[in-house]
Order: C-alpha cells, then structure tokens, then sequence
C-alpha cells in the first residue's frame, strides 16, 4: 500500500473501516505476484531527488513541514492521482511500459472485425460500454479492489481527500468516510446504465470478473456497471455538495500522483484562495504548477518516496510506518 494514503490518514482522527469495505482487504489477486513485483521496481526507478523548488520570496518544504508540525495547516485538502497506488502493484493509465494499456488484451475487435488499439478514454466511455462493455470488463477482472491515506486524519488536519482513484485504498487505509471524496466512483455498487436500477455488486463482481461477462438488467436488459464515474457521465452528489467549501476554506492543498489531465479534478488546485500554500509531490511538474507561483511548493520524484521524506521533517514517520503496520495486518 502507498505512503499517500497512510500520510492522508494520519493527518483526522483513527477510524475503523466500514464493514462493507471488507472485500478490498483482498489485495488484487488477479494481479501475479511476478506482475506486482515488476511495477514495483518500475516504480522506484523513479526516486524523488529530494529537490524541491519555491520562489525566493515564498514558502518552502521547510516552512510546509514546519506549519503542519504545529498545526497551523489545519484544513489540508488532498487531491490524489494513480501515482499513489503503483506502489500497491496497480498500474497506472499513462506511464509508459506500466500503464494497464500496454497489455495486449486491450486491442478489440470493431464491427468491420477489424483488430485495433482501444484508447484509455473509450474503455471508460459510458456511450462506448453501452455499445461494446468486454474491454472494460477484460479491465474489471484486473483491478477490481483489493487493498490503500491516514495520517493526516489522524492528525485532525485533514479537510478532504479528493481522489480520482477507484481501488478504494483510501477507506482501507482509515481515511474517514466524511473526510473522502472519490470523485469517479468505487466499486462498491453497481447501477443499470439504461434505467437507473441498482443492482447486487456481488452479482456484478461474479458476473465480470468469474465470468468475464458485461452483467445485464433484470428490469430493462441493459448493460450494468460498478458505480465508477466513465466519461460522459455525470460526477458524484457528493462533490458538488462539497467542493465550493472545501476550496474556499482550504490552507493548503497537497497534489499526489496525478497528471491534472482530467477535468474537472484538473482544475481543484486553481479553485484555492491565491494566499492557500499548494505542495506537489509528483514525478511530474503539472497543471498551474508549472508557473512557480511564490506560493507553491514542488518535490518532484517518487510520491512515497517524497511523502516519506516530508514526514520525516515533520517528525511522523515513525507513526507512520505504524500505520503501515496496522493496515498490513488488516490485510
């Protein structure tokens, strides 16, 4: 499991995974172990280099690490990406030679019976599930959840975690319910893309990856899917619900492991106050980042590896490797 999410977790107070969250304890057994082990070196080939960048005239990791030490961030907003899971062994949807994508399994055959590459956005395209669901239940079979923030929750400075993952790892990790938003969905429901009907995740689960079957509508004979968010699709109530507040009241925001490519998550770091302090610990420099404004902070590298590091400053790593204990045993 990721540094991130245990790092998120230990920043609101400990709580006990939901006991319908039991199933994730299951860690990707569809991925092999030789599979895991390869991302896994893949994924620390990429150290973070320590180095972190600010204006001369702005903050710095020192003063970040120094302020969450006392306490003065006290309403840290966390926005998280697949980087923060490759640690875990789930391959991410752009990083080359790791990304789910490079399998050939993902080349599908068109109406022409025709053989082609199937892009990362059409596989979860809601319009193209509806017409052709197996390459998304191909993806199903190998990332259906298994096993992830926390420290920061425990901490009680966290003010949400917005993720875009759908593995769950956060929950699993001890991030509260109330301070998660898993803004494309989760797999622990299933909904009728045709008529709204809800359905057995169970059944769904059996259906895609048992069966390697696109599971079907009892009411309406449409396709049915786990509630993860595809393109086309509307988000979650629960972001909009919250996601004005949230910015607005922010003090600073934290950017794992993402590329900022999707909107409109993309856009969360640009919706903070101009005074918010933003840190991004990210292999790549992204989004508004890259303008350096005196307010932002970068550890480009490895995301544990730079969560680690910020611990270690703050003096956490010690309870945060705790952390990691007590989630491994959950395991």
């Amino acid at each position: 499991m990721g540094l991130c999410c245990r790092f998120s977790a230990l920043i609101a107070s400990t709580t006990l995974v939901d006991p319908t969250l039991s199933f994730l304890l299951h860690r990707y057994s569809n991925l092999t172990a030789s599979r895991r082990n390869s991302l896994a070196r893949k994924s620390s080939a990429t150290r973070c280099n320590s180095s972190s960048s600010s204006r001369d005239d702005g903050v710095t990791l020192e003063s970040v690490a120094e302020s969450l030490k006392h306490g003065r961030f006290n309403q840290v907003l966390i926005v998280s990406g697949a980087g923060v899971s490759c640690s875990a062994g789930i391959p991410d949807f752009r990083t080359p030679d790791t990304t789910i994508f490079t399998n050939s399994i993902y080349h599908i055959q068109t109406d022409n019976s025709a053989i082609c590459s199937c892009y990362t956005e059409a596989i979860s395209d809601v319009d193209f599930y509806v017409k052709n669901p197996m390459p998304f239940v191909t993806l199903a079979k190998e990332i259906w959840p298994g096993v992830k923030y926390s420290l920061l929750d425990k901490k009680g400075l966290l003010k949400r975690v917005y993720t875009q993952n759908i593995d769950g790892l956060d929950a699993v990790a001890g991030v509260s319910p109330d301070r998660l938003v898993e803004c494309h969905g989760h797999f622990r429901s299933a909904t009728c893309v045709a008529c709204q009907t809800k359905h057995d995740i169970d059944s769904c689960k059996s259906s895609m990856v048992e069966n390697g079957e696109a599971p079907s509508c009892g009411v309406c004979g449409g396709v049915v899917k786990p509630d993860i968010t595809f393109f086309g699709e509307v988000m979650p109530q629960r972001f909009a619900e919250l996601i004005d507040d949230d910015c607005s009241s922010t003090d600073l925001v934290i950017v794992l492991g993402t590329s900022l490519m999707v909107a409109p998550v993309a856009s969360i770091p640009d919706w903070v106050p101009s005074r918010c302090t933003r840190l991004l610990i990210n292999r790549d420099v992204v989004g508004t980042f890259q303008l350096k404004n005196k307010n932002d902070v970068i550890m480009q590298g490895d995301c544990d590896e730079g969560v680690r590091k910020l611990c270690q400053m703050i003096g956490w790593e010690a309870e945060l490797d705790h952390i990691y204990r007590e989630v491994e045993v959950r395991m």
